[in-house]
C-alpha cells in the first residue's frame, strides 16, 4: 500500500508543524529526520544529550503517531525503570504526570517499554489516528507538541543527568 501526493503533503506540513513548534526552545536538542526508505516509518529525533533522544514518529500505513523517550545506553534505561518503580507510580502514571504538566489531560496513556533493533530502550506512547488527513487538524497537532513536552518533563531528570556525567 502507497500514499498519495496529498497525503504526503499532509505529513510534511505535521513534521515541520512539530519540528517548529519546539525549535526556538532551548530545552530540545537538534532535530533529525530519520525515514526508512519505504517510507513506513517517518521519524523526527532531537537529541537531548549523550545517547538520548526524543522522538516523533509517524506511520502513515497503520496511521499512527508515536512520541517518546529513547536511549542506547542500557544503564539509562534501568535507571529510569527504577526511578519509576521507587516514585511507586506505574509507567503510565509516570508518563501521564509530564503529560499533565504540558497541558494534555490523558489518564494513563498506553506507554510501551521495549528494546528497538538491539540498539534503543525505547519509551513510546501511541497515538492512533481515523486517518492521515487528522494530522492537519489543530487538536492532534497540539496534542503531539503536548506530549513531546510531557515527554521532556517525565524524562527530563535522566537526560540532565546523562549530560553531566
Amino acid at each position: 500500500m502507497s500514499i498519495s501526493e496529498d497525503d504526503r503533503a499532509i505529513i510534511e506540513a505535521f513534521r515541520e508543524h512539530v519540528e517548529g513548534a519546539v525549535s526556538a526552545d532551548d530545552r530540545y536538542g537538534e532535530s533529525k529526520r530519520l525515514d526508512r526508505e519505504d517510507g513506513s516509518t517517518l521519524a523526527t529525533r532531537f537529541e537531548m544529550g549523550e545517547d538520548c533522544w526524543l522522538e516523533v514518529v509517524v506511520r502513515p500505513l497503520v496511521p499512527q503517531v508515536r512520541v517518546g523517550f529513547l536511549t542506547t545506553d542500557r544503564w539509562k534505561s534501568e535507571e529510569i525503570e527504577q526511578a519509576i518503580q521507587d516514585s511507586g507510580d506505574t509507567m503510565e502514571e509516570f508518563v501521564e504526570m509530564g503529560f499533565s504538566e504540558a497541558g494534555l489531560d490523558w489518564d494513563e496513556p498506553p506507554v510501551e517499554h521495549y528494546r528497538d533493533a538491539g540498539e534503543f530502550f525505547c519509551f513510546i506512547t501511541p497515538l492512533e489516528i481515523e486517518e492521515l488527513f487528522d494530522l492537519a487538524e489543530g487538536e492532534v497537532q497540539g496534542k503531539v507538541v503536548r506530549m513531546l513536552e510531557g515527554y521532556l518533563v517525565a524524562f527530563g531528570p535522566a537526560m540532565v543527568s546523562s549530560e553531566e556525567e
